[in-house]
């Protein structure tokens, strides 16, 4: 072989592995958005600020995975019975550039911890039915 053809070789291999990269991404994300329960949202990150990403509820924990990763675990799980709605507020002119158009800015808390989510107003009408629909603190039971 000479060095045409190894060259040629390792280019036709890097570009089949980011054709596979690329199809990974795309198919983790058609999964995370057909599957039920899961919609964007953006989380601010105290020292980070705001990241893209995709909550999914489970029936006991609210979940964020990353949007630019393959991984399948979530990067923050939230107990459903801990987290407390403070309620939304439209975004400011500079979190306007980095949450997605249209979406409003919903105050938790978790553990005592405030915790911020972006997310479209029909999205936070359904994360507040789901926390209002959960177990009772201490008793186990649902309401």
């Amino acid at each position: 072989m000479n060095g045409i053809s190894i060259a040629f070789i390792t280019l036709a291999v890097l570009f089949a592995l980011i054709v596979l990269l690329i199809g990974a991404f795309c198919l983790r994300r058609y999964q995370l958005r057909s599957a039920l329960g899961t919609f964007d949202a953006s989380i601010c990150l105290p020292p980070a600020g705001w990241r893209m990403g995709v909550c999914r509820y489970t029936d006991m924990h609210l979940e964020w995975l990353r949007l630019m990763s393959l991984s399948p675990r979530p990067r923050h799980r939230y107990l459903r019975s801990s987290i407390e709605l403070k309620g939304w507020r439209q975004p400011t002119e500079a979190e306007k550039s980095r949450i997605q158009p249209g979406a409003i800015v919903v105050t938790l808390t978790y553990e005592g911890e405030e915790l911020l989510l972006a997310m479209k107003f029909d999205v936070y009408a359904g994360l507040s039915s789901w926390l209002e629909a959960g177990p009772v603190i201490g008793i186990g039971t649902w309401r």
